[in-house]
């Protein structure tokens, strides 16, 4: 495991980061290293890498038209009208806004999913707000990276019926029944940790004020608090591209006809049509093209073998002690999502490596379904390439004041991996 290919170019990827190496840039190195300890050409690894951006080329489509639909928002006036309202609603009180934070955030992977789309919404108008109230942005993306984690794995709906589904289907085709309504039963647990460690990191570790340099108002069309009929039409835009997204299935067409409600009915001007969609590309672009090159280089760690011999090399000290199995699928699940950047992509190869290993231990299924969720969803907050820790800097950077990686993904990492690899040793304690 020395060499093995996966482990040394995540732990690359990890340290370039930290040096503050572009991201884009520390993926496409660290995919190179991959490639070359597999014995592979940098020709094929380039060739694998390029090939493997296209599997994310509707996430990172869907990413670029929220994107321009949350500059149709700002330039109708609507976000500021609502982060004046939020402003109004927490009279001064951090943790209330904090609270709204996350309960925003929950809605959008559950209730309405559009994931990472409501944050250059909602938060860029917020900044100014946040200065005000001297809160610390490392608990601003504590609290939204709760939101769009915790509920994928503990809420059976949204994103969480997908997440939990691929639990269900992965363990079921390697042998163990679990239905996907079932999941969530023994899930809620990991969901409940990591809420302790959000209040740890909300009440103890960012509780200190922090002073940051105050930025101008965003502009907006309209300073008014009444919703005028602009506005009634882009919360119709946002209405309609959910509608769509859930009929549909598909995102980017959810975002096509909102945007085209929205140019439609001129709740913007067809003149500002471009400008939107060069603001578009400046919102979610970057993460756009990251989750593109992310997904190259997901494909040349799986090409690389090293996935298969990372798992081969620690199963000899698994076969007889439950704890050591359960702590090696954990760092196994922690390295290949920090690698790839999702926790939805994980379980497919943890489900096949380790499950059958935990059956021949005796392990309860409510063990292994909390086991499975655990190591998959470890790594997803504190990913450099995780749309988890890529959507909160995405807002809370919109004034070059967040570092993405220590402000954002060590701070998230540090919180919910601790939480989770505890919850999954006293889960394992309690379905003996």
């Amino acid at each position: 495991m020395e060499f093995n290919p996966v482990l040394i170019s995540v732990i690359v990827l990890c340290v370039l980061c930290v040096l503050k190496i572009n991201v884009l840039f520390s993926l496409m190195i660290s995919a190179i290293i991959a490639g070359l300890l597999s014995d592979m050409s940098i020709s094929k690894t380039m060739n694998l890498f390029v090939s493997g951006m296209g599997q994310n080329s509707e996430t990172a489509l869907s990413y670029i038209l929220l994107g321009t639909l949350a500059a149709a928002m700002t330039h109708t006036g609507l976000a500021g009208i609502l982060a004046r309202k939020i402003s109004k609603f927490i009279k001064n009180n951090k943790y209330a806004f904090l609270g709204i934070l996350v309960f925003i955030s929950v809605l959008s992977q559950n209730l309405i999913p559009v994931h990472i789309a409501f944050i250059p919404i909602l938060i860029p108008p917020l900044l100014g707000l946040m200065n005000k109230l001297k809160l610390d942005r490392r608990a601003a993306a504590c609290a939204l990276a709760f939101g769009l984690k915790a509920p994928y794995i503990s809420i059976p709906a949204g994103f969480g019926l997908i997440f939990q589904g691929l639990v269900a289907d992965n363990m079921t085709q390697n042998g163990i029944n679990v239905l996907k309504t079932d999941v969530w039963h023994y899930t809620w647990i990991l969901g409940f940790a990591m809420f302790i460690a959000l209040l740890f990191s909300v009440f103890v570790t960012y509780k200190k004020p922090r002073i940051y340099n105050e930025i101008d108002e965003i502009e907006t069309d309209d300073k008014e608090e009444k919703l005028s009929k602009k506005h009634y039409i882009t919360l119709l835009g946002a209405l309609v591209t959910l509608v769509v997204q859930l009929w549909s299935g598909s995102l980017p067409l959810g975002a096509l006809v909102g945007l085209g409600v929205i140019f439609g009915f001129r709740a913007v001007p067809h003149k500002k049509m471009d400008i939107l969609t060069d603001e578009g590309v400046g919102l979610m672009g970057y993460i756009a093209f990251v989750m593109l090159v992310c997904a190259g280089y997901a494909l040349v760690l799986k090409e690389s073998g090293g996935i298969d011999n990372l798992v081969n090399s620690v199963i000899p000290f698994i076969q007889n002690s439950r704890f050591l199995a359960v702590f090696f699928m954990l760092i196994v699940g922690l390295i290949i999502t920090i690698g790839i950047g999702s926790s939805f992509g994980t379980i497919p190869i943890l489900a096949v490596l380790f499950i059958p290993i935990y059956t021949k231990l005796g392990f309860s299924v409510p063990s292994m379904v909390i086991l499975l969720a655990a190591a998959a969803a470890l790594g997803d907050a504190g990913s450099p390439a995780s749309d988890t820790t890529l959507g909160p800097t995405a807002g809370l950077n919109a004034d070059g004041q967040h570092n993405h990686i220590k402000d954002t993904c060590i701070p998230t990492f540090v919180h919910y991996n601790l939480a989770l690899a505890i919850a999954v040793f006293v889960a394992i304690y309690i379905f003996h």
